[in-house]
């Protein structure tokens, strides 16, 4: 044989064994306000959730498995493997949903390894950088950073922090982002973060799905209180996501890429209705079992095994250290993690599972669960085993277990709640990003301003009809500079003419409102019940010039110095981009 020859041989072996050494893909998809028995595959008899049963019956089903009581602590969780106190995550909206900017995040993990990270549907954990996704570890960002959206049908979103225009049903277009994204990067190592915005309200569906879930349904453990139409239309929402996941594994089968790559499905919280959920007590924004239990699916075709059911309590704050192992990067973190590797329950080496506590916090409220035990917020005492629903106190007949669990509790609140969260600014100009977006949502409105809902998230601001009245964005201003203002509003026919002013500091533009903007608000005709948050409405951008804002933390202020008619403006958005910096 030719030295020629051998050579190839060498170089063809020394190919086939470094395709062997591909790290997995890692697929991570989050349902928004999905019940724990919204599956099939859990007992849900009013729907077929094929796709995801069949993830389950591939794969492992996590049956004890914990996340928050509501949307952003959960994400932050995740990211951070840490619980969401810790992070700096107190609410879910108003900037309370940011992570502190010093947390390592599981996408920068995987993003250092040499990973392509997306991340394609709803953030809820920041907007300005370096809270915005971009900043956190992900490559690629499509989808919306609010707690909510107020419409699913093709609507405005964000493309690495620039706003473009939806394409069709939001989950669908999620999802085929997502998929295009899978196949331009089959040849790398990727992470995709695919957190859909459903079946979280407002109640938008296709006739495709509602008109799949009957009428008759399953019913909570107290009829009563449950809103059927919701129910449905809840239903009918996760039969989409359903079938959405079905797309995402049929690439995957598609592409040769099932065997190298793990998929995990569950959701942020209980359900956000009363409805079945297999009798447990709370939902949505409780700390009792039914509003923190979420299913867990994993599926990682010829690793892990099929049709495995695991019992031992787990949470979401496990996720990062169990996929840094699985994927065998290194965990170097700021801060320690509270949370723990799984991995070993998935390859059977786990001999003896050691005894852990899960901690729910929200609100106020705190809650315990062991492997058999939940104390709840107020010291009640649950024996999960024999009672799953929570209907009967043992905590007189088990003095000592209560009393220890109240302790323990109590520890953990002083060690891992703050007494009191720090007010942080909404950051602009930060230094690896030429544009800031400051939402009405994150502003104040003085005087006579309101909001167009009670809820901030996906809300504008109205009734600005003084020049005493402000809208004012508590902002510190990263890097000095010149930056150009758009201002996103609707004005009456009538009222043109209002002469608005932006300031900061000594830096200010003005600029006129000239022409009117008055499209009507819409999402009502789509909604399958009616909304409590805002109606939506399309505003059209308003150039108000270039404006010097100075490094530091100023209130960021909007005014009107002149109201010819009876208001000025409807406002949603204020978008800086910087032309210079202080020292080019």
């Amino acid at each position: 044989m030719s030295r020629i020859v051998l050579l190839l041989l060498v170089l063809i072996l020394f190919s086939a064994c470094g395709n062997t050494e591909r790290q997995p893909n890692v697929i991570i998809i989050l349902a928004d306000d999905q019940g724990w028995g919204d599956l099939s595959i859990n007992g849900n008899t009013s729907i077929n959730t094929s796709n995801l049963d069949r993830m389950a019956t591939s794969g492992v089903r996590f049956d004890r498995f914990y996340v928050s009581p509501v949307c952003s602590p959960t994400r932050a969780e995740l990211l951070t493997g840490r619980y969401h106190t810790r992070s700096g995550v107190h609410g879910t909206s108003a900037g309370s949903e940011r992570m502190n900017a010093d947390e390592t995040t599981l996408a920068e993990v995987f993003q250092e390894a040499g990973y392509v990270t997306g991340v394609f549907g709803k953030w809820h954990n920041g907007q300005q950088p370096p809270y915005h996704p971009n900043s956190r570890g992900f490559d690629h960002f499509y989808g919306f950073a609010s707690g909510h959206w107020g419409h699913y049908f093709s609507p405005p979103l964000e493309l690495n922090n620039e706003l473009v225009q939806g394409e069709g049903y939001l989950p669908d277009d999620l999802t085929q982002a997502a998929m295009e994204f899978i196949s331009e990067n089959r040849e790398s190592p990727f992470l995709v973060f695919l957190p859909y915005n459903t079946p979280h309200s407002p109640m938008q569906v296709p006739d495709q799905w509602w008109d799949s879930v009957p009428r008759l349904l399953q019913n909570h453990r107290d009829p009563e209180r449950e809103d059927t139409l919701h129910t449905r239309a809840a239903l009918a929402m996760t039969l989409n996501i359903d079938w959405n996941v079905g797309r995402v594994l049929a690439l995957l089968d598609e592409l040769s890429l099932s065997e190298d790559t793990i998929v995990l499905y569950f959701s942020d919280n209980g359900p956000n209705g009363a409805r079945w959920n297999a009798g447990m007590k709370g939902r949505k924004g409780s700390t009792d079992e039914g509003g923190v239990r979420s299913p867990l699916l994993m599926q990682w075709t010829g690793t892990i095994a099929a049709n495995v059911v695991i019992t031992d309590i787990t949470a979401a704050i496990d996720l990062m250290p169990t996929l840094a192992e699985l994927t065998g990067l290194e965990l170097n973190t700021q801060y320690p993690l509270d949370g723990v590797s799984f991995a070993p329950l998935l390859t059977g080496n786990a001999d003896v599972v050691p005894e852990r506590m899960i901690f729910s916090h929200w609100n106020g409220r705190t809650s315990v669960r062991t492997q058999t035990h939940r104390l709840d917020h107020t010291g009640q005492l649950f024996n999960m085993v024999d009672d799953p629903e929570q209907r009967q106190n043992i905590a007189a007949e088990h003095l000592e277990l209560a009393d220890s669990l109240r302790q323990v509790k109590d520890a953990w609140i002083d060690e891992a709640v703050p007494e009191t969260f720090e007010e942080r600014p909404f950051t602009v100009g930060h230094a690896d990003h030429e544009v800031t977006w400051l939402p009405a949502r994150d502003a104040v409105g003085s005087g006579g301003i309101l909001r167009s809902n009670r809820y901030p998230n996906d809300s504008f601001l109205t009734n600005w009809t003084s020049t005493d009245d402000a809208i004012i964005w508590d902002t510190e201003v990263l890097t000095a500079g010149n930056y150009m203002a758009t201002l996103y509003y609707t004005a009456t026919p009538g009222d043109e003419g209002a002469q608005i002013t932006l300031s900061f500091g000594d830096g200010a533009a003005e600029a006129m409102i000239v022409e009117a903007h008055d499209p009507p608000e819409y999402g009502m005709d789509e909604d399958r019940v009616l909304r409590i948050e805002s109606y939506v409405k399309d505003f059209r951008p308003l150039p108000l010039g270039q404006i010097f804002l100075e490094a530091g933390r100023k209130p960021l202020s909007l005014r009107a110095t002149s109201v010819p008619g009876t208001a000025v403006a409807d406002i949603r958005l204020l978008r800086l981009e910087r032309i210079t910096d202080q020292d080019s």
